[in-house]
This record gives structure tokens, C-alpha cells and sequence, in this order.
């Protein structure tokens, strides 16, 4: 436990210095959770006051980084970038949106022209389900995507197919088509808006069915790509504009 703690408390730090406030301060929650549960199994006094002064010391950077993070916020100037190398591991829908996902989460809107294809289908599934799994109630995720002109009556049976199981676990999606559309972004009603340079469809083909990465998208390579965080208090007001 004591090393999980460690690398979990090293990437917060990693993160922090690169500017990923909100990323880092879930990474520090979590690591202090792990130094805390450590804390509780040590009986040497001197190794309690040392893990005791180290959890102090990342509880006051956590509050510090909350702190400036709300003040963005607030301010509406908030912004984040992540780049995705070539072949990067790591980035699943799960690791991607964690940080920006709350319990205060109930509605989101997905603007993607590119939820056509076999594989796109399932990556939106995919991002689905990511959603149920969260600490979140979703009860509603608007799709805005374009129609496959070639084959739209296999688009048209997936998404039914999506709607009619999300409609099971309490949570309606609302469908809609647009010739038009070209930008891609993902907005939370909690005022999150994240924007990725290839939507959804950022994770590189796996070599084979029986391949690593081909069920844990954690370990399917990427392609390159750019990730845009904001944060916004109007988030539910442009979705109403969908």
C-alpha cells in the first residue's frame, strides 16, 4: 500500500508542475487516502510522525490547488491542455474525464461527427459506460453526431440499440443529426467542457483480438492528439442551444 501511495503521490506531483491542476488534485486526494490507510497499520511512533508531516504537507498543497482551481472557475478562465503523444498509453475514457466527473454530474452533451463507424459506435459506448461506472447520476447524454451516408441503417440500429439499453439502467439519450457539424466536444452540466482534437476516436487499432489493449483501452496505443479543458457556469445554457 505504502508504494501504490508513493507512485499515486508522484504522479499528483508530476501533474502539478505541469500546470494539470485538476488532475493532479484528484491524484493528491487519493494518494493521501493511501498514506492515511498506511498511517493506520504503522506502530513505530517516529515512522507515524514522519507519514503524519508528509500527509500534512499534501493536504496543504491539495487546499492551495482547490483553491486556485475554484478562483479559475469562477473567474471563467479556466483552461487545461493535455497532449496525447503517438502510441501513448493510459488515456481511456475512465483516466481521461475522471478528474472533471462529480457526484453533481446528471446531464451531458457529446458533439462528435464521427460516431458512424463500427468502432466509433463502440467508442461511444464505451464513454457510456464509462458514465454509469462514475461517482455521477447521469440520467440524460445528448448525442449531436453526423449520418453515415454510406450505411446509416447500421448507425441508425447501433444507436437505437444504445438508447434502448441506457433506457434500463435509468439514463435517456437524446439523438440528433447534423450535416453540418464539425467541431468536436464533450460539455458536463457540471461545467466542464473538454475538447478533443479527434473526438472520441483517438485510440489507434489494435493489432489483433487476442492483442494487449484490445479490451483494456488503458493499454491501447493513441494517436496524437490534443485534450482542452474548461470550465464554464453556462454549460447548461449552450447545451439547450443543441
Amino acid at each position: 500500500m505504502e508504494a501504490s501511495a508513493v507512485s499515486v503521490l508522484k504522479r499528483a506531483v508530476e501533474l502539478d508542475q505541469g500546470a494539470r491542476f485538476q488532475e493532479s488534485l484528484v491524484c493528491y486526494q487519493e494518494g493521501i487516502q493511501l498514506l492515511m490507510d498506511v498511517l493506520k497499520a504503522v506502530k513505530d511512533d517516529p515512522k507515524k510522525v514522519h507519514y503524519r508531516g508528509k500527509i500534512k504537507g499534501y493536504m496543504e498543497r491539495a487546499e492551495q490547488i482547490k483553491v486556485h482551481v475554484n478562483q479559475l472557475k469562477e473567474d471563467g478562465k479556466y483552461h487545461e491542455q493535455i497532449k496525447i503523444s503517438e502510441d501513448a498509453t493510459g488515456y481511456s475514457y475512465g483516466m481521461l474525464f475522471k478528474p472533471y466527473i462529480s457526484s453533481a454530474l446528471s446531464e451531458v452533451w457529446v458533439e462528435d461527427p464521427y460516431i458512424r463507424h463500427i468502432h466509433q459506435l463502440y467508442n461511444f459506448l464505451r464513454f457510456c459506460e464509462m458514465l454509469l461506472k462514475a461517482d455521477c447520476q447521469v440520467k440524460t447524454i445528448h448525442l449531436l453526431t453526423s449520418q453515415d451516408e454510406v450505411d446509416s441503417g447500421q448507425q441508425n440500429t447501433a444507436l437505437a440499440e444504445v438508447k434502448q439499453s441506457l433506457q434500463t439502467q435509468g439514463v435517456s439519450l437524446d439523438l440528433q443529426y447534423s450535416s453540418t457539424i464539425h467541431d468536436r466536444e464533450i460539455r458536463f452540466d457540471n461545467g466542464w467542457i473538454i475538447k478533443i482534437g479527434r473526438g472520441l476516436d483517438y485510440f489507434k487499432k489494435s493489432k489483433g483480438r487476442f492483442s494487449v489493449g484490445y479490451c483494456d483501452y488503458d493499454l491501447r496505443q493513441c494517436h496524437e492528439t490534443t485534450v482542452d479543458i474548461f470550465h464554464t457556469k453556462h454549460t447548461k445554457k449552450l447545451g439547450d442551444v443543441m
